[in-house]
């Protein structure tokens, strides 16, 4: 069901050769199978030579619960010394941009700032931005999707505040649940508290209230709460609304082309010559590829070499074992 929303809320999109610094963006070319082995040696000499901007994912490749992966604090102390531009863009919609950059604080790299970090969270309020959206928007998700509405002048109601609520048909004789008639848009991103009462609301305000947008954070379908195991992600709680409303929803985070198209015009830097790095075939990867970035997979999250192989469809260019594979005591190698 969420491979099936992805196609639906994106559609077959990609960036067209974008203007850069007066120029025609480059596009890379993807991959059309897996390559032979894992990075090392050459290949990586020549991805850091390629390379002026590097996006990084941040579960899965950066840390896993609160903990950072081994060798990802040299890695970037080292593409920060070769000159690279480094940022961080997540499908995590829990956090605000704020809110990230204290993680990345409390791990140790203090160097981050705000404007380093895209989450889906901030692409969800500039999307309603770009579209002069006036109206109030209904919540499902977390405080970073209301930070991020906050910081755009946007009014909302749901999210937290409706997590202790519950549908009692027998107390409530029966009665609709009433609507707010000024919202105008239902953003859905990953929710801890989701319960009936939100999955409900939601489902009315897209099907009765007129042109009411659907807006979800990201599609993914299981994601990282802790170092060890998986837990139901918010591309769950976007299926279960698409569900009950029969309505497909726009998608702001990887891979649609939405953050891409933001990237190239915030840094100016042509496609071929920026790398996705990512641990998610059908989003981190698949979001450089319809971008036309060059993309590294690293197998220290969601994706094992096992499943890399038996993939048919998404190749990235190149794969690795973790994010310290392109740090300093590999070049050495």
């Amino acid at each position: 069901a969420v491979a099936g929303l992805i196609e639906a809320a994106t559609g077959p999109q990609s960036v067209a050769a974008t203007g850069v610094g007066g120029r025609k963006g480059k596009r890379h070319k993807p991959r059309r199978s897996l390559p032979a082995h894992s990075l090392s040696g050459t290949d990586r000499e020549k991805l850091l030579a390629s390379v002026d901007l590097f996006v990084f994912d941040c579960d899965g490749v950066i840390w896993r619960g609160d903990s950072l992966i081994e060798g990802v604090s040299e890695t970037l102390a080292f593409l920060r010394k070769l000159g690279k531009t480094i940022v961080f863009v997540t499908n995590n919609s829990t956090r605000s941009r704020k809110q990230y950059a204290a993680k990345f604080r409390k791990l140790g790299l203090d160097w981050v700032r705000e404007e380093n970090i895209f989450s889906s969270s901030f692409a969800a309020a500039a999307y309603l931005s770009s579209l002069d959206f006036r109206k109030k928007v209904y919540v499902i998700g977390e405080e970073g999707i209301l930070e991020g509405l906050k910081g755009a002048g946007i009014e909302y109601l749901g999210g937290p505040a409706d997590a202790g609520k519950v549908v009692d048909l027998a107390a409530a004789g029966g009665a609709e649940l009433k609507l707010d008639a000024d919202v105008g848009a239902v953003v859905v991103g990953f929710d801890r508290h989701l319960n009936y009462h939100k999955l409900q609301y939601a489902t009315k305000c897209l099907r009765e209230l007129p042109d009411c947008h659907f807006v979800a954070t990201n599609l993914d379908a299981v994601t990282h709460l802790t170092a060890d195991d998986e837990w139901a992600g918010g591309g769950s709680m976007v299926a279960a609304v698409a569900a009950s409303s029969q309505k497909q929803p726009v998608l702001v985070g990887k891979p649609s082309q939405f953050m891409t198209e933001f990237l190239i015009r915030e840094y100016g830097v042509s496609p071929d010559r920026m790398c996705m790095v990512g641990d998610r075939l059908d989003t981190d990867i698949l979001f450089g590829q319809a971008g036309g970035m060059q993309t590294l997979l690293v197998l220290s999250g969601v994706t094992s070499e096992k499943t890399l192989k038996g993939n048919k469809g998404v190749f990235p260019d190149h794969y690795a074992p973790s994010l310290a594979s392109l740090g300093p005591s590999s070049v050495k190698e």
